[in-house]
């Protein structure tokens, strides 16, 4: 199974959307490829290193475990963090060949700092879900009582992805959150709820189905205004830029969005 590694925990601001475009780095919605090795039909062989957002931590060590089967001469290794701070890792010259951040603003951010090889290209959406505990003991019923200080709100810091998402519903529904604790992922954001140290939080609805019964999801209308596409590209001067192709390209495969799908992620 691939490795996994874990990153820091400080994000920073994301730029505009970039359009649909074919311009080398800006975020496409072309058709998958279905094949996991090179066009030229090799063998594919080396160590890929993988920085992904902290939500995509389930799928991808999936994936990467399906890349490695099929590709028995390739190890992939992970590192997961909030969107941002893998873009600010990468800018600070941590060696790595594929990024997937879990909103287009901030891939845009990596496209306008030259910090991309390829088209960027959206393989995966996601939308918010409120989490509590299995016994729910503020029995919290939807986004308003998440805006109740009396209850202990866990959110993301704004300046991520899950962040930005979780002001943005807010905004919608009228509400001023009363968040107790902000995390620089989602996953810290979840883990909150695990221990009992949160009443509530929003996380992805893809961190509470694999979460189990650890925790309870409870719906509400606001999230599906706000969806969170997740774009991947090949990064500058990647030590792996075949092996990092045909890695997004498996992702974008049949079978790898198979995957994805049943981890409740929607497709672009």
């Amino acid at each position: 199974m691939a490795p996994v590694l874990r990153g820091a925990a400080v994000a920073l601001c994301a730029l505009p959307l970039l359009g649909c475009g074919v311009a080398p780095g800006s975020v496409d919605g072309g058709s998958p490829a279905a094949t996991e090795e090179s066009d030229a039909g090799e063998t594919l062989t080396g160590e890929l290193t993988v920085f992904a957002a902290a939500s995509l931590t389930d799928g991808f060590t999936e994936l990467a475990g399906r890349f490695e089967e099929a590709n028995p001469g390739v190890t992939v290794r992970l590192s997961f963090a909030g969107s941002g701070t893998l873009v600010q890792q990468i800018e600070h010259g941590a060696p790595a060949d594929v990024l997937a951040t879990a909103d287009i603003p901030t891939m845009d951010r990596a496209v306008d700092a030259g910090l991309t090889a390829s088209d960027a290209v959206v393989f995966a959406s996601n939308r918010l879900q409120i989490a509590v505990p299995p016994d729910d003991p503020a029995n919290v019923q939807g986004l308003a009582d998440l805006a109740q200080p009396a209850n202990t709100i866990a959110l993301c810091a704004v300046e991520v992805p899950c962040g930005a998402a979780a002001e943005a519903v807010f905004d919608l529904a009228g509400l001023e959150p009363a968040p107790d604790t902000r995390e620089q992922d989602v996953k810290a954001v979840l883990t909150k709820i695990v221990l009992g140290e949160a009443d509530a939080g929003l996380v992805y609805r893809t961190d509470i189905r694999a979460a189990g019964e650890t925790v309870r999801g409870v719906d509400f209308p606001e999230a599906a205004q706000v969806v969170n596409d997740y774009p991947v590209a090949v990064v500058t001067e990647a030590p792996q830029a075949l092996l990092a192709e045909a890695f997004i390209d498996s992702v974008r495969s049949e079978t790898g969005e198979e995957a994805l799908t049943d981890l409740g992620f929607d497709l672009p």
